[in-house]
């Protein structure tokens, strides 16, 4: 099972909404802070975030935005940050 690097934004107006959506994407996230975190998917574990996702907000006042990045490209660090280390597997219970 492939997977790609993705980045999931969003914006959400409602305090209770925007914990909806915070959980989710957590869920999927290998990193991030705010709104905008890492996510390594699946072409199942995508259609599932998008998904959840839809249910959970507005699409008249919210906004959640999921961009694959080019895997050519690499990484820059800048200050204190670290590289990412993926463990071996993930569990999802």
């Amino acid at each position: 099972m492939a997977r790609h690097f993705y980045l999931a934004a969003y914006d959400v107006a409602d305090p209770k909404r925007l914990h909806r959506v915070l959980v989710i994407i957590k869920g999927y996230a290998t990193g991030g802070q705010k709104s905008v975190y890492e996510c390594w998917l699946s072409r199942t574990e995508r259609k599932a975030l998008l998904n959840s996702t839809a249910q959970a907000i507005h699409a008249d006042r919210d906004r959640f935005f999921l961009l694959r990045m080019d895997p050519r490209t690499k990484t820059a660090l800048l200050g204190l940050a670290q590289p990412l280390v993926d463990p071996h597997f993930y569990y999802q219970g």
